[in-house]
């Protein structure tokens, strides 16, 4: 598929459009909102469509069944986002999405095939969902300057604040009119309408090493740099750096390279032309070298984010505060307002008022554009959000407790807003794919499994004491945030 590539824009010439005003980051916006909407109406029909064919725990398996393929392929699906380009992993992912979800529907729809399909589907759409995270969280750095990644964040978290209050609705809706057929049915509909805003959505040429404002200060070091434009969507082997084709530049480059907090490097001139390879002129190698390559992929993202000053206490400030925040807000919320006598109306309240917060904090975002000290901020919400988790679980009133929730929600928005800004400026085009894996594999990997120990030492101890341990391990993300210079000091672009 030929890839649209907008020409790099000439020191001088002009000011760029905000985000919120450029036409190519509005259909981008259009596709993603279109494509959580399926998501949404997808877990409605898979649910609704399990609880029929099987019983509940049949169910509960099958909703599952996602997540371990999620996990178990999310390193691997950032190396692929990072070789193919994110566009179009995005694009391809959709499709496949897309055509397991209409098949299913006509399963349903012609015969009841049982629980086998719906399983398979689970299975699919967790793999597939492994490279589409990582693609999905590499894309924005490629459609809009480096300046206007906070707003982009913030339009994106109202996109799925949009996406997960109109997308249950919709499900319902379509189950209720033509059951799990027509929900399925509706879903890959959602999905199929962002295939065609993708492959409108033009890329932005990179350069091969950009110094962002605040990110050389971080680390001591200031040094302009210029260098040719980088493909915007790097593939093949030129594009992927691995232990065969490292040479370390010397010089200003060497420096520059340094000044990002990674280890420098240059690309072999020998490789293959990742515009020949994209065309077809040139085919990459297959066989033991593609594995080969693949690995080293791996593992020179993973040692690209241990060196970096900035990128390697943030992941672990990202790891500590979702393990301290799932767990409250998810078993822990239900079965406070279960003791609390609030019942399900009153939990519902309680997570409008986070996601009301969360919406507003993304809402801000998307109108400012720009918070300065974004590292010291990021700490400061993380922590400043653990003490409100904490305090979650001693509010006696629901009024109350719907107002703790509204704060962290504006807390956690806020933090993760920025910490999703600083991962893109921060990590260079080339790594983006697998920079983004590693912490989805933290936020939806890892974290998720706090669920049930939080759950077993609720039953234990009592939501008290499972609060305050939740607060203190999300509290220390904050901690690190504020501990580490590099981080704490870390800007985003202006």
């Amino acid at each position: 598929m030929p890839t649209a590539t907008a020409p790099p824009t000439a020191p001088g010439a002009g000011v760029a459009r905000p985000a919120h005003r450029d036409p190519n980051v509005l259909r981008w916006l259009g596709a993603y909102t279109c494509s959580m909407l399926g998501d949404n109406v997808y877990y409605i029909a898979l649910s609704w469509a399990a609880v029929q064919a099987g019983t509940p725990a049949q169910a509960g398996l099958v909703m599952s069944a996602s997540a371990l393929p999620r996990a178990v392929l999310m390193l691997g699906g950032g190396v692929v986002a990072d070789r193919f380009g994110p566009r179009r992993v995005v694009i391809g992912s959709d499709v496949v999405r897309c055509a397991a979800v209409v098949t299913v529907a006509a399963l349903l729809l012609l015969a009841r095939p049982g629980l086998w399909p719906l399983a398979l589907l689970a299975l699919v759409f967790g793999a597939v969902d492994a490279v589409f995270m990582p693609a999905v969280g590499a894309l924005p750095a490629r459609i809009t300057g480096q300046d206007q990644l906070a707003r982009v964040q913030g339009m994106r978290g109202l996109s799925i604040r949009f996406a997960n209050v109109v997308g249950a609705p919709l499900g319902g809706l379509g189950v209720a009119l033509g059951g799990a057929a027509a929900a399925f049915g509706l879903a890959g509909l959602l999905i199929a309408a962002s295939v065609p805003l993708l492959i409108s959505v033009r890329l932005r040429a990179l350069p091969a090493d950009t110094t962002v404002p605040g990110r050389d200060a971080a680390v001591g070091i200031a040094e302009p740099q210029t260098a040719e434009p980088r493909s915007a969507e790097p593939h093949g082997v030129e594009a992927h750096v691995t232990e065969a084709h490292v040479a370390k530049p010397r010089g200003a480059e060497s420096r520059a390279a340094e000044a990002r907090g990674a280890e420098p490097y240059a690309v072999d001139p020998h490789a293959a032309d990742p515009h020949a390879v994209e065309s077809g002129a040139v085919e990459p190698s297959g066989g033991p070298a593609v594995r080969s390559r693949a690995w080293g992929d791996l593992v020179g993202g993973l040692r690209y984010i241990r060196r970096h000053r900035v990128l390697a206490p943030l992941m672990v400030a990202i790891a500590l505060g979702d393990l301290g925040f799932v767990g409250p807000l998810n078993v822990g919320l239900t079965l406070l307002a279960d003791r609390r006598g609030w019942g399900a109306s009153g939990m519902g309240w309680v997570l409008a008022g986070f996601g009301a917060g969360a919406g507003a904090m993304s809402l801000l975002l998307a109108v400012r554009g720009r918070l300065p000290r974004a590292g010291l901020v990021a700490g400061a919400a993380i922590l400043a959000g653990s003490v409100a988790i904490g305090a979650l679980a001693f509010v006696p009133y629901l009024l109350a407790a719907v107002g703790v929730a509204l704060l962290v929600g504006l807390l956690a928005g806020l933090s993760g807003a920025l910490c999703a800004a600083l991962l893109q400026t921060q990590a260079d085009p080339a790594y983006l794919g697998r920079v983004t894996a590693v912490a989805g594999l933290v936020s939806l990997g890892l974290a998720p499994l706090s669920m049930p120990v939080a759950a077993a030492a609720i039953g234990a101890w009592g939501l008290g004491p499972v609060f305050v341990v939740s607060a203190v391990v999300c509290g220390l993300g904050g901690v690190v945030a504020l501990s580490v210079p590099s981080l704490r000091q870390a800007e985003l672009p202006h």
